[in-house]
């Protein structure tokens, strides 16, 4: 069968939320959005589920329909875009709490939903989503007598533990919402490493959930196995896929492999990407197309069924380097031909 299988370990996940939400005392929610990073939010969050993590958190209002049907009445599911015209159907029927990110959100939402739960996003120094200092002073008396249920904001260096604007935007918070009596939440994965100054009474990790930089102590999450479709011998001179950009320079086999950029495999680490064949590293070779990619297994005695290209010897993170991106890029890139396996249940 020349189907890749992708493998999600729903027990990984549950051991780095156990770590995350160890490094502190605030209560740790978990972000699902983008179909938990590429990992399915409906696995993913029922398996957090049962293990105590009662807030979840989606980009948009469509998300967190999905993720009520699959959760069931009782966890919050928090939405990052607020309240966007025409989602006042979704927000009521699905329970969703919108995290209102202007005064224009908290128009509408109060005019539509009174008495509906909200959280509110403030604008620490991102310069993407939430009220601005000026903003939320003019509002401020107003949206905390509605009682929200949660005043956030988003670090945008925190991968960075050195970098300035982590304090600058932990003065700025502080200046913003100390003395409001709400739950107040700053931090994602990054933000919780950077220590319990950071962690106020609720913690986002994502990207730490699902095994990627920087929390480098992540139990991988994801394996990909790639069938082997076919090998063949070339003499030097011959070259591989398009534009003939790898030439043989010796005798080698090269294995063509049943994967592409249609499946998420970015074509732009080919230059720089491996793959695993038992315990030998093996260089992928040639542009990776849109359903093949060659690699070179001259060096191997015994030809495999499958190479990895994701697991226990390369993390997403790898992959990333090569790509020229990050693991998230390469996690929410994972296609829908792969065969889903979720193990650790």
């Amino acid at each position: 069968m020349a189907q890749a299988v992708l493998t999600i370990d729903l027990s990984a996940i549950r051991a780095n939320w156990y770590a995350l939400a160890a490094m502190g005392r605030a209560e740790t929610a978990a972000v699902v959005k983008a179909n938990a990073y590429g990992l399915g939010a409906d696995r993913v969050a029922k398996t957090l589920a049962q293990i105590g993590v009662r807030r979840f958190f989606v980009a948009e209002a469509q998300e967190g329909v999905a993720l009520r049907r699959a959760l069931g009445p009782g966890p919050e599911i928090n939405v990052f875009s607020g309240h966007m015209t025409g989602d006042t159907a979704a927000i009521r029927d699905a329970e969703l709490t919108p995290m209102l990110n202007s005064i224009d959100q908290m128009l509408r939402h109060v005019e539509a939903l009174p008495g509906h739960p909200f959280g509110i996003q403030l604008d620490s120094g991102m310069n993407r989503l939430g009220m601005e200092p000026g903003e939320w002073a003019a509002l401020r008396d107003i949206a905390l007598s509605q009682k929200p249920r949660l005043v956030m904001s988003h670090l945008a260096c925190a991968d960075e533990r050195d970098h300035g604007m982590n304090a600058f935007q932990l003065q700025t918070f502080r200046q913003m919402t100390d003395g409001i009596g709400a739950p107040r939440s700053l931090s994602a994965t990054g933000g919780i490493l950077l220590g319990t100054d950071y962690h106020f009474d609720v913690t986002r990790p994502g990207i730490g959930l699902y095994g990627g930089l920087p929390f480098v102590d992540a139990a991988p999450v994801a394996a990909l196995d790639i069938p082997v479709i076919q090998v063949r011998d070339l003499v030097p001179g011959e070259s591989v896929g398009y534009g003939n950009t790898w030439v043989a320079r010796k005798p080698s086999k090269i294995a063509t492999i049943a994967g592409g950029y249609a499946d998420g495999i970015i074509r732009a680490m080919g230059p720089k990407a491996y793959v695993w064949a038992g315990e030998t590293r093996c260089k992928i070779v040639g542009r990776i197309s849109m359903d093949l990619i060659a690699v070179d297994v001259t060096h191997l005695d015994d030809m495999p069924e499958t190479v990895e290209l994701l697991g226990r010897h390369q993390f997403v993170d790898t992959l990333g380097d090569a790509a020229g991106t990050i693991g998230y890029e390469i996690l929410t890139s994972l296609g829908n031909r792969y065969a889903r396996r979720y193990v650790g249940a």
